[in-house]
């Protein structure tokens, strides 16, 4: 039976990347983002459906997955992408920016991860990934709103794999610990990620035997500079 992938917070990079890669391998594609406009050219490329969404607001969340429950289905794999920064010491930031910032980072997370795990849980499987970042296990000064977010991101994604991998669900953290490139493969820098490679990472992951789950995976660039 044909599989199904949901990415939210697509757009460019990794996104594009991983929807690309899922269509490749006969899966129906979705993709949900604020704004819609920008996914046109990757719509053709991957025949995907598109679907206007704010991570970050119930309401919406829950509207996605009804559509989706109406059009494709219960996804087998959700990729949970959207992150949100704001920067500076932690005297001058803004609260309702600070809070804002965590509702696209890690509520949103919740959101998605709630309204999928209702549905796959009655189906018996499925697979349920969120892309972390360094900062997630590293606070970084003048860094506190991105901190706070990806860690409980991390700590959302933890606590469910033990929750849910016994019932058959599988939760991914990905702890992107470098730069993404924006470049073609024959010019990417060595201390970037190619985004392509780092799609096949996810789908390996999508595609282990439940015997040896893993819950975590950090990547990160060859050459770099710890």
């Amino acid at each position: 039976m044909k599989q199904s992938v949901l990415i939210v917070g697509a757009g460019h990079g990794l996104s594009a990347s991983l929807a690309k890669l899922c269509f490749s391998r006969g899966m129906s594609v979705n993709l949900a983002a604020r704004d819609i406009t920008k996914l046109k050219s990757l719509q053709l490329e991957t025949s995907a459906q598109l679907h206007r969404c704010d991570a970050s607001e119930i309401d919406q969340v829950s509207h996605l997955f009804t559509k989706l429950d109406e059009t494709t289905g219960v996804p087998d794999l959700v990729v949970y992408n959207p992150s949100a920064r704001v920067r500076g010491p932690i005297a001058n930031l803004n609260a309702e920016d600070t809070l804002s910032a965590l509702k696209v980072t890690c509520f949103g997370a919740f959101l998605v991860a709630q309204q999928a795990t209702k549905r796959m849980e009655k189906r018996g499987s499925g697979s349920i990934f969120f892309t972390g970042a360094s900062a997630g296990v590293k606070g970084f000064p003048n860094s506190s709103v991105f901190a706070m977010g990806k860690f409980g991101l991390r700590g959302l994604a933890q606590s469910l794999a033990r929750e849910l991998h016994p019932k058959n669900i599988h939760i991914g953290h990905f702890v992107i610990d470098g730069k993404i490139s924006s470049k073609t493969r024959e010019s990417i820098d060595n201390s970037m990620l190619d985004p392509d490679e780092i799609a096949k990472s996810y789908l390996q992951f999508h595609e282990q035997h439940r015997s040896s789950w893993a819950w975590e995976l950090e990547l990160r660039p060859w050459i770099e500079k710890f």
